[in-house]
């Protein structure tokens, strides 16, 4: 079985490797109707497929987070200012060309830098820094996307991937938000980028967005219970066990929903959930597939990440331990 996840892990390297090592060409930007530009396939793309790996154009480390506030805008606007003014003047028309939503109130304030907003509505944080990504922030939100992102310190880039089969012509999208959320909820989030959200999560009919809704919070809420006691058990009285076997339960149901709602995001740890409290209960079977699903993923977004680390451990000793009891099991058929 060991022999078996040495295979399995020479596969995904070598997935791995092939996607980064892609095409640039994989995306075209045109207009997106009611969303100015946006970012559609080039070519068919698998799950996996690096779509875009971006450096910062702008990176600024932060000031001070102000309670209930956030970083103050003003603050960042003199750093971001700085480094702008550093930059060639392609790359400045490149910025000033990017979407930026701000009030009446602050465009008419009298130290008001249009700069400002920009970083607002474009910039991720990038480790500890705040960075801008003028072909990134190309792609449009969706609270059901077909893309995920991940931040390469070593490569000092942004790398987004697409996390499902998209098809030629189709537009790419990621989430600028917390998905766990209801439409209501997620809504008062994307005011601050000054658009209402029609993605087909928030533009379904009334029954389906309250299901969605629902979903979305017992999600949010199974993942902190089900994190509360993730590590490794070893069932002891029946009142443990049948505690386990609940748990183990609530992991699966747990997987279910996350995957009908669509919420790609999430995939990685609830099957990381599932293949512990599967190993909990020693169904080691159901544990190894739950681990290597949330070992592939992990692999094809960062394969260098603590997380990947992590899993790739938890991953080798669930099938160890599934080996050495299979052997147990054997020895003790054979001397009876």
């Amino acid at each position: 079985m060991l022999g078996t996840f040495v295979l399995f892990l020479l596969c995904i390297l070598d997935a791995a490797a092939f996607s980064v090592s892609g095409p640039p060409e994989v995306y075209t930007v045109r207009s997106s109707p009611g969303k100015g530009f946006g970012v559609f396939a080039a070519v068919a793309l698998e799950p996996g497929s690096i779509i875009m790996r971006e450096t910062p154009v702008i990176k600024i480390t932060p000031p001070p987070l102000h309670e209930g506030f956030g970083h103050a805008m003003r603050e960042v606007g003199v750093l971001v200012r700085e480094v702008f003014e550093t930059l060639p003047k392609d790359s400045q028309a490149e910025i000033m060309s990017l979407h930026a939503y701000s009030t009446t109130t602050e465009q008419e304030r009298p130290d008001y830098d249009e700069l400002v907003p920009i970083f607002r509505c474009n910039a991720y944080y990038s480790g500890n820094e705040i960075g801008l990504f003028p072909k990134i922030a190309r792609i449009n939100h969706s609270c059901r996307p077909n893309t995920s992102y991940f931040w390469n310190e070593q490569l000092n880039r942004r790398i987004v991937y697409a996390t499902r089969p998209i098809g030629v012509g189709e537009e790419i999208f990621v989430s600028y938000i917390p998905l766990l959320q209801t439409s209501t909820e997620r809504q008062k989030r994307l005011d601050q980028y000054g658009f209402k959200c029609t993605c087909a999560a928030c533009a379904a009919d009334t029954h389906s967005q309250k299901s969605s809704d629902r979903r979305r919070v017992e999600i949010r809420q199974s993942i902190n219970i089900l994190e509360e006691h993730s590590a490794i058990d070893v069932p002891g009285i029946v009142a443990g066990k049948r505690k386990l076997q609940i748990l183990a339960s609530e992991s699966r149901q747990l997987v279910d929903a996350v995957e009908e709602e669509e919420v790609a995001d999430y995939y990685s740890q609830c099957y990381r959930l599932a293949a512990i409290f599967h190993a909990n209960i020693q169904d080691w079977e159901a544990a190894s597939m739950w681990a290597r699903k949330s070992y592939h993923l992990k692999m094809m977004a960062d394969a260098t990440s603590p997380g990947t680390k992590e899993m790739e451990l938890l991953t080798t000793l669930i099938l160890a331990t599934w080996e050495k009891e299979v052997k147990e099991n054997a020895t003790s058929q054979v001397w009876h």
